[in-house]
């Protein structure tokens, strides 16, 4: 059975929850305050801790900070319980790393579905999927169920490909990403000399092209079968979906794109997570940049959001923002940049 935490100083609200826990089969530890809560969870090892923010002496934001820096418990998931008056602060919680949080009052099956959810979360970044397409299909039906909108990446294909034959040429703009089900490919290019240059080789269960798309630039290499090779090509789209998702799909997703942490693992983990409010000031610049001397960029706000790689609905919460920040001013469609220099600084270090 799963162990849960329950950091709590009101004890009404700490014997309810025990109690609704208690029913659902869960073993349940409680703690009346926030250093009490600290030293049993690097005790019990729960599988989720349940932490109410506003606590004498340790608060909730203490709470989180300090079990996010053990090595044993930061990546236990971690639920806020919150007042109404409380919700401007969550913020702060959620930049702090909490998975998700519950306003007081709250009723029995609005816990137990928060619970059910990042407990199955947690299961999906702990699992092992296996270097193979049956490994890469099990990956993409798991992240499908509950995190992606969607059916990503379900429209796959198989593709052979002869011995010496292409699978693109430098300089084509990518449009798929490529996993190599049976057989080898060899990346490279053809110096001023006329000597070919390898620049990767991929043999069954491995990821390549994918470096283009990110960078959003054209293949700087040229890719060939070096035997009867078959792969399993994901669009473009679908590719960034998994990479640009919730951390928890981003950071399974890596660990299938590359073998070992190392420095491309870094280079993908900084694309990654790079937020949504750096995402967004990079796509206006780019834009910006090509538009007329002060002109507003009109465009959907859909089209913005397939561009920044995350939801419509997070575009326009941090267009909003950048509104309320006075980094952009909004008539409709059109949307025109007043403070660049302050849209440069969040793109480089949000």
């Amino acid at each position: 059975m799963k162990k849960i935490l329950v950091i709590e100083d009101n004890p009404d609200m700490r014997d309810n929850t025990t109690e609704i826990l208690d029913l659902a089969n869960y073993v349940v530890i409680s703690a009346e305050n926030g250093k009490i809560g600290v030293e049993k969870a690097k005790k019990e090892n729960p599988d989720l801790i349940i932490c109410d923010i506003m606590m004498p002496d340790l608060d909730g934001y203490g709470v989180l900070h300090i079990l996010s820096n053990d090595p044993k418990t930061a990546g236990v998931p971690f639920i806020f319980l919150t007042a109404k008056a409380e919700k401007s602060d969550l913020r702060k919680g959620m930049n702090l790393g909490a998975d998700d949080y519950l306003i007081k009052p709250y009723d029995k099956m609005e816990l137990l579905n928060a619970i059910e959810t990042r407990l199955k979360r947690n299961e999906f970044i702990k699992k092992n999927y296996t270097r193979d397409l049956s490994g890469l299909v099990d990956f993409i039906q798991t992240a499908n169920k509950f995190t992606l909108a969607g059916n990503v990446a379900a429209n796959y294909r198989l593709r052979s490909f002869p011995v010496k034959s292409f699978v693109y040429h430098e300089g084509d703009e990518p449009n798929s990403v490529f996993f190599v089900n049976k057989g080898k490919i060899k990346s490279g290019r053809v110096s001023s000399e006329g000597k070919e240059l390898i620049t990767g080789v991929y043999g069954a269960g491995e990821f390549f092209g994918y470096h283009s798309i990110l960078e959003g630039s054209n293949y700087a290499d040229s890719a060939t079968a070096m035997e009867e090779t078959e792969l399993a090509l994901i669009p473009k789209g679908d590719f960034l979906s998994l990479v640009y998702s919730t951390p928890e799909v981003s950071a399974n997703f890596i660990k299938l794109l590359v073998n070992n942490i190392n420095e491309k693992e870094e280079q993908l983990l900084s694309l990654a997570y790079n937020s949504v409010r750096g995402r967004v000031a990079d796509a206006l610049l780019k834009l910006h940049k090509k538009s007329e001397s002060n002109a507003s960029l009109n465009l959907s706000r859909e089209d913005l959001a397939n561009m920044v790689g995350t939801s419509t609905e997070s575009l326009i919460r941090t267009l909003s923002d950048f509104k309320q920040e006075k980094m952009v001013e909004i008539n409709g469609r059109d949307i025109k940049l007043t403070n660049t220099q302050g849209l440069e600084r969040i793109r480089k270090f949000s």
